[in-house]
């Protein structure tokens, strides 16, 4: 098999180890509420809430992420970071891959 098609397997199954992956923030906000008469929002307490923040498109959008949806949010926004990491990392090996091949094959040219 060739080192090319054995790269592939090796991100492929690097890639797929790391669904679901996002690129974007999480943040915990507290907010006041929509109640009148709410005792945590009039000592200034108020609620806990986390938004996620990404863009699409170029533009910045913020949703509102359920409690319980929180951790999953969390290992899928690290996921998106060791991916991006394994993108930088994959330009100066396929760089110095090329080189090597290219390498090999001068050396098999016969000389003039």
């Amino acid at each position: 098999m060739s080192n090319d098609r054995l790269a592939k397997q090796k991100w492929q199954k690097q890639l797929t180890s790391l669904w679901p992956a996002i690129k974007a923030s999480l943040a915990r906000v507290r907010k006041p509420c929509i109640r009148k008469d709410c005792r945590a929002c009039a000592r200034g307490a108020k609620h806990p809430a986390w938004l996620l923040s990404l863009s699409y498109r170029g533009r910045r959008t913020t949703m509102y992420v359920p409690a319980a949806l929180a951790p999953a949010v969390k290992r899928a926004i690290h996921n998106g970071n060791r991916i991006e990491w394994l993108l930088y990392r994959a330009g100066p090996e396929l760089v110095r891959r090329d080189r090597k091949n290219r390498q090999n094959r001068r050396k098999g040219r016969p000389k003039s």
